[in-house]
């Protein structure tokens, strides 16, 4: 390549040459959105974050939003003036909703992934994935199903489906289990509900305060204290029904000024740098078991009988009935 200065002179080479430096530094910065828990200290985020700009050379930047799918409904407020590059913390109860808004590109990528559903989806690439579930004190006495626990007297947190995944997840979970019976169940257990929270961050912060027996979180919660905190006092309930999955995914929005990098930080979060550090620090399954495998303690887990999940064509379907029948339960 022949130098701008040769090619035209000192000064208009000293004008094109700063003009692509600016270019060129703008284009290796990438902001991800993702949600609160993602990038608290103890989150995986400050360890992606430096593994990534040590191979990319660019500037990462991460943008709380709060819970899951409260991304989407900002995405959505934004638009094309959005500032996001990647949004990383969608699952499949939103995806259908997400890819509707015609602001996702296509990744281009096909990792092998160890999930245990099938995966193909041409604007989403899974992160992690776990099965929602009630934790609880390891002394207590656990209603193992829907019924037994709204016919019981313990207190739950929950969180809002209309802002958090986990209490999607909730709403789905239910639904999943008892169809049209959804409602009743929801009726049922609208008695033990003590708070409604945002996120999971703060329903599960109330719960190690003390605040109720159980809250909704996942199966893999109780590994955190065991590996964290070396403290075994920490259960998960297997509940007869099963247990709803949740995979979650990052997309790449169309109007990105840097798709090269967008792309290469999707490719990225399925390698092992990334997947490495999810089982510790986001407390989930790796989408991508790393090579060492999943640490000690995860042995310990309870494992579901059967794992429920809807399609997202069909989560986006019965989701406003079933956050209706959710809303209606609990507003008597």
């Amino acid at each position: 390549m022949r130098s701008p200065l040769t090619a035209a002179g000192p000064v208009a080479g000293l004008v094109t040459a700063t003009v692509m430096g600016a270019a060129a530094a703008q284009a290796q910065d990438l902001t991800v959105y993702t949600y609160d828990s993602f990038v608290s200290d103890w989150g995986p985020g400050p360890q992606v974050e430096a593994a990534f700009e040590e191979r990319c050379g660019c500037d990462l930047e991460f943008v709380a939003a709060g819970d899951g799918a409260a991304l989407l409904s900002r995405i959505r407020l934004e638009g094309e003036r959005t500032e996001a590059d990647v949004v990383l913390g969608l699952d499949t109860n939103l995806t259908h909703a997400a890819r509707e808004t015609g602001l996702f590109a296509e990744h281009g990528l096909s990792p092998e992934l160890d999930l245990p559903v099938a995966w193909d989806d041409a604007h989403f690439l899974p992160f992690d994935w776990g099965y929602f579930a009630f934790v609880h004190e390891a002394g207590f006495d656990a209603p193992g199903s829907f019924r037994a626990l709204a016919e019981s007297d313990a207190s739950l947190l929950i969180q809002d489906p209309r802002s958090s995944t986990p209490g999607l997840g909730l709403v789905m979970w239910v639904k999943a289990a008892y169809g049209d019976e959804a409602g009743a169940i929801w009726e049922g257990l609208a008695d033990n509900i003590v708070t409604v929270t945002p996120g999971w961050s703060e329903a599960y912060g109330l719960f190690l305060e003390g605040e109720a027996d159980m809250v909704l979180s996942y199966t893999t919660s109780p590994a955190y204290h065991l590996i964290a905190e070396d403290d075994p006092t920490k259960a998960a309930a297997p509940f007869e029904e099963g247990h709803y999955m949740q995979v979650e995914v990052a997309g790449m929005l169309a109007g990105t000024d840097a798709p090269e990098l967008a792309q290469d930080f999707l490719d990225f979060m399925t390698g092992p740098a990334f997947q490495s550090v999810i089982p510790t620090t986001n407390w989930m399954y790796p989408a991508v078991t790393p090579p060492e495998g999943l640490p000690e303690g995860f042995d310990t887990l309870i494992r579901p009988e059967a794992a429920l999940l809807f399609a997202p064509e069909e989560a986006a379907e019965i989701r406003d009935a079933a956050l209706e029948e959710w809303r209606a339960a609990l507003s008597r």
